[in-house]
């Protein structure tokens, strides 16, 4: 994937600025930039604002470098995941994390996020990393497999599931693999709303990248990266990282809770970036 493929369409875009209650001369980190959407709206919200945008997807953080250029020194950007960063410097004013992968990602299919093409199994947001998704399902055993498949993607077909994929491998690509998951289940299930293989890609791809076990160490730091009234803002796009967004902002004594309901798109929103759909965002400020 080159650069050039990041064309990020901000999700949320006026909650994410009045969550965030810019202020002047505020200091910014975010922590999964994508194309820099959501940090360019920052910026402009402010001339001495300065920003740092973070992400593991190298493509990712070359695209932010590139569309943010015009921002000289007031913008930084780093190569990795946020919860490997280590802060310097002043406390953050506010802090933004757009959780999951990004339609981008989904959209180029050869790093095989999506069964839309056909791809290698791969599904790693950071390429310096080992482990690929054809690593998880070429060799972990049927249990495991599908423990995996029930607690992350929360398929309730779950052994089914594994147990085909167990019986037919080697796998190679996604399309594959996507079929043989659809001829798994019921023929009643596999017309439902959504594809009967995306509950296990979802979970094989938070797997790959430890999506909630990243989330859960940002949560963790993010009052110490934060001056007193900072905000954090949170995007999450599954009912996984929701829960874990929701109730760790909730039952920690550094936050205070500003959103009480999540904010979710509006139709207008939604017919214009249709992964708006199931995005839901949190706003705490730290005590």
């Amino acid at each position: 994937m080159a650069e050039s493929d990041f064309h990020h369409i901000p999700v949320l875009p006026e909650a994410v600025i009045e969550g965030l209650n810019l202020r002047p001369g505020g200091r910014y980190l975010d922590a999964t930039a994508g194309g820099g959407g959501h940090s360019r709206l920052i910026l402009e919200a402010d001339s001495t604002i300065e920003l740092l945008a973070v992400d593991q997807d190298a493509a990712a953080i070359a695209a932010t470098q590139s569309n943010l250029a015009e921002f000289g020194s007031r913008v930084t950007c780093w190569h990795g995941n946020f919860a490997e960063f280590t802060p310097t410097g002043a406390p953050f004013n506010g802090l933004l994390a757009d959780l999951g992968v990004s339609s981008v990602q989904l959209d180029v299919g050869d790093r095989g996020f999506s069964f839309r093409q056909s791809a290698p199994l791969d599904m790693r947001m950071d390429l310096r990393q080992d482990l690929t998704a054809a690593d998880i399902v070429n060799h972990w055993d049927e249990t495991e497999l599908a423990n995996l498949i029930y607690t992350y993607g929360e398929e309730r077909l779950s052994r089914r599931i594994a147990r085909k994929i167990v019986d037919q491998r080697p796998w190679q690509t996604t399309t594959d693999l996507a079929d043989a998951i659809f001829h798994s289940v019921p023929r009643s299930y596999r017309y439902g709303r959504i594809h009967p293989a995306t509950r296990t890609f979802q979970a094989l791809r938070i797997a790959v990248n430890r999506e909630l076990e990243v989330l859960e160490t940002l949560l963790k730091v993010a009052p110490t990266w934060l001056a007193p009234e900072g905000r954090i803002v949170m995007i999450s796009f599954h009912s996984l990282e929701d829960r874990l967004v929701k109730h760790t902002l909730k039952d920690s004594p550094d936050f205070r809770v500003i959103t009480k309901k999540p904010v979710i798109a509006t139709e207008a929103e939604i017919s214009q970036n249709p992964r708006s759909r199931s995005a839901k965002l949190r706003v705490a400020e730290r005590i």
